[in-house]
């Protein structure tokens, strides 16, 4: 079970793939952050916030978890609009 509540029948096979990537971190609470993210947005998502979206899965977890939870900064290619949206989006302070 991945947890995902959104159908990605209407979804193009890219966002179809960033999906299930969102959803299948290894870490149970980033799965719920990105998965969460993803379920809500990715069909609105631009060009350019998918692939920051497709860069950020490509982050480590306990790496990404920090960055989420603000108890380190972002790396400079990752500090973006998107990662502020996901941060608000699970309650976290922005930075």
């Amino acid at each position: 079970m991945t947890g995902t509540t959104r159908s990605s029948a209407d979804l193009d096979p890219r966002r179809r793939r960033v999906l299930m990537r969102a959803w299948r971190r290894g870490m149970r609470e980033m799965d719920l952050v990105l998965g969460g993210f993803a379920d809500a947005h990715i069909d609105a998502l631009s060009d350019r916030e998918l692939a920051e979206f497709e860069a950020l899965l490509d982050v480590p977890d306990a790496t990404l978890l920090h960055w989420v939870t603000g108890e380190k900064p972002p790396a400079e290619p990752h500090d973006t609009l998107l990662l502020k949206r996901i941060r608000a989006a699970c309650g976290a302070a922005a930075t």
